[in-house]
């Protein structure tokens, strides 16, 4: 704990640092499995706003296995809903031993009752703690290195999508390291990208494309540059094989690069399958709205806040906020600010940000935060 606070402080104090964050494409295999986790979720939120889930999935050669609870008035045909997010990420041919055709088993099962008995009396689905985010590095008050990661993640998929790049295949991942001077950042020191490709072509024309398509034009949003030799693509020189077949996707293994991108601290738990509920999920959302406000507010530069609950708990046991010596008011009138803004019963969660609804597949992929459509990201 010691060594974290030491580690903002001394960035924050004017040290010369670097940090380094990471996304991952939509069809990087443990995002595969997020997203078919959280279309579930949707599929059951449309027909019961109150059912409660809890989605697994685990990808791998030629198979799909989705596991797990579901407590709801609601039918969904798993498997049709898998395949269907299955072929829209791009795996639609057999012959890379993951795609729409594969088999897929399904073990989904009653929500245990004894948890359920909490969650009835508006309780906490589960025990945990749960950690938000804020900072004035971007426009949407998120730390830079992830951001741009993100942006280089979607950027890749939008320029296969689009037939931009016609030689890309679904899988994927960035890497952004920043260098910060006087705790502002200051230049891009290396961009790394991983991407398969046809194996017709070589790794000289990817980079090439990869460097003007992708990176200068994220790059250049964010106000940054950065040269050719600078970067990384597809750091063994050959990659023609992605997906599940060649490395086993699971839901919830991305939370560094669903939250913070290691920048902040997160929880212990995963976000995707699971409904507001379960405040893994639901207590983060509320810590990141809590978070950006106590920034946008102007009460501190950054803003960490930090939830706990137990199983059945309605509102929580821990409740505070470190602004890591950011703070432009006191603790006791941006504590005050939190009360007013957000009522962090597990209820006033669900109630105040509207979170019974089927807003969550696009969470699955680039972030859950950061992007002003989730109810989360809003400004009081």
């Amino acid at each position: 704990m010691r060594g974290f606070f030491e580690g903002i402080m001394s960035h924050l104090n004017g040290a010369i640092t670097t940090f380094t964050s990471e996304s991952v494409c939509a069809g990087h295999p443990d995002k595969i499995c997020d997203q078919i986790s959280d279309a579930i979720l949707d599929a059951v939120l449309v027909q019961d706003p109150k059912g409660r889930t809890a989605i697994e999935c685990l990808a791998g050669n030629n198979r799909l296995i989705i596991a797990g609870e579901i407590g709801a008035k609601a039918k969904v045909d798993f498997k049709k809903v898998a395949r269907s997010q299955i072929k829209r990420l791009g795996y639609t041919d057999p012959k890379f031993n993951f795609s729409d055709e594969s088999p897929v088993e399904v073990f989904v099962h009653e929500q245990s009752p004894e948890i359920a008995i909490g969650v009835k009396r508006k309780g906490a689905g589960d025990q945990g703690m749960m950690f938000g985010f804020a900072c004035r590095e971007t426009d949407s008050l998120m730390p830079l290195p992830i951001s741009i990661a993100h942006a280089l993640a979607k950027r890749m998929d939008q320029v296969r999508e689009e037939n931009m790049v016609k030689y890309l295949r679904p899988d994927g991942k960035s890497q952004v390291t920043i260098e910060y001077r006087q705790g502002k950042p200051y230049k891009i020191n290396q961009v790394v990208i991983a991407v398969p490709h046809k194996e017709s072509i070589n790794l000289d024309e990817v980079k090439d494309d990869i460097y003007n398509i992708v990176i200068i034009p994220v790059l250049d949003i964010f106000g940054f540059k950065i040269q050719k030799k600078d970067i990384i693509v597809n750091g063994t020189g050959i990659w023609h094989h992605g997906g599940p077949a060649s490395d086993c996707g699971v839901t919830g293994r991305k939370i560094v690069v669903d939250t913070y991108g290691g920048y902040a601290r997160v929880g212990g738990g995963c976000f995707s399958g699971k409904e507001p509920s379960k405040v893994d999920r639901g207590g983060a959302y509320a810590a990141r709205f809590l978070a950006k406000n106590i920034v946008a507010e102007g009460l501190a530069d950054r803003a960490e806040v930090r939830l706990a609950y137990f199983i059945g708990a309605k509102k929580p046991t821990m409740q505070d906020v470190e602004t890591f010596g950011t703070a432009k008011k006191s603790h006791k009138v941006i504590l005050s600010f939190m009360e007013k803004i957000l009522d962090t019963s597990v209820e006033g969660i669900i109630d105040g940000l509207d979170l019974q609804r089927p807003i969550y597949l696009p969470t699955a992929a680039y972030g859950h935060f950061g992007r002003e459509q989730f109810p989360w990201e809003k400004i009081v």
